[in-house]
């Protein structure tokens, strides 16, 4: 069930006069053919005779010319590190191995961030942010995806992430900058991975809003009442490339005064996993999300579990009438959340400072 949204508060309506180039144009000549990445009403096609060298000049003036405008802008790096998380948690960068299909089409490099089906406003808002993107329903998953297939795009938000990265998908960002400066001439460095304290900027946040999980567990069948409250990070242990996850995930959990952990073993994927394990390792986090918010759905159950989480502050999460407050709370959150407020999303980032 999509939950209710105020597009006041994530959206604002774009007009359309004059459409760019898709990727989908790219040297084809068979321009008819793709058109990917096109939401608005109104698409105009003018077509107007060029020679090949004349069309690739056009193409890199065309898109190198966002930057030049705006070159004395400086990006706002809480958006471009929320952003870098975000796509490591849960977005791919596609990158062309071959020029051509067996038929001669073209292939193009893609970026794409999947969003689970209750955090459409906030893909809403970062496409708005990027002013780039598709939006889609993916096929057979509670999911949408935002793509982004314009070449304008792609450099935009290869430019945002580039030095943000910290997980070995900047392999994957890598193979990107070296299509885009062999295909358009360009010159974008392959900055290393950010080697910063993991608290420094908001990429854990964007990785937590992609595949953090915010839990509260109540044993009430024994004499003692068990009542937990707890965080946790999964992820494959080695990605699509056969490149270990361990690295990152150890010094979060070094940052949580944690242990990565090995789980699903007998699994064809098995994981790491990433839990705190006492009040202090959760207050710590506490400390983090409190100067670099979520801005997902799991911003609500943040809120809900640092409610949870005040009873064990105050020692009083063993008592009856807390064990009561917080089954109640339990019960609104994650799976059972049937209300969504995205107030919060007022204060997303600019893409600029």
């Amino acid at each position: 069930m999509l939950p209710a949204l105020n597009l006041a508060n994530c959206w604002k309506e774009i007009y359309v006069i004059i459409i760019s180039l898709s990727a989908g144009w790219l040297i084809s000549f068979n321009i008819l053919s793709i058109f990917r990445d096109y939401a608005p009403k109104f698409v105009c096609f003018k077509n107007y005779p060029y020679s090949s060298r004349k069309f690739i000049s056009t193409l890199k003036e065309k898109l190198v010319s966002p930057f030049n405008h705006n070159i004395n802008r400086e990006l706002d790096s809480r958006f471009a590190s929320y952003l870098a998380g975000l796509i490591e948690g849960d977005g791919t960068i596609i990158v062309p191995k071959i020029e051509r299909s067996a038929k001669n089409k073209l292939y193009y490099p893609s970026i794409q961030i999947v969003f689970d089906l209750r955090d459409f406003a906030l893909a809403l808002m970062i496409q708005s942010k990027l002013n780039h993107g598709s939006i889609s329903k993916k096929k057979g998953s509670n999911a949408y995806i935002l793509s982004i297939n314009k070449m304008e795009g792609i450099i935009l938000v290869t430019n945002i992430i580039n030095g943000y990265m910290r997980t070995p998908k900047v392999l994957a960002l890598h193979r990107l900058i070296d299509w885009l400066n062999s295909r358009f001439d360009l010159s974008i460095e392959k900055k290393n991975k950010d080697m910063k304290d993991i608290t420094s900027n908001c990429w854990l946040a964007g990785f937590i809003d992609a595949d953090g999980h915010f839990s509260v567990r109540t044993t009430l069948g024994n004499k003692y009442p068990k009542i937990e409250c707890k965080f946790e990070l999964s992820q494959r242990q080695t990605d699509h490339n056969n490149e270990d996850n361990f690295e990152y995930l150890n010094l979060i959990a070094n940052f949580l005064s944690s242990t990565v952990k090995r789980i699903r073993m007998d699994k064809a994927k098995p994981e790491y996993r990433v839990r705190t394990t006492s009040l202090s390792s959760n207050l710590v986090l506490v400390s983090y999300l409190e100067k670099y918010p979520l801005f997902s759905s799991k911003y609500l159950n943040y809120k809900d579990w640092v409610k949870v989480l005040s009873y064990f502050e105050s020692k009083k999460h063993t008592e009856s009438e807390s064990i009561k407050a917080i089954i109640e709370i339990k019960l609104q959150m994650n799976n059972k959340r049937i209300e969504f407020n995205w107030d919060h999303l007022n204060n997303f980032y600019n893409l600029y400072k």
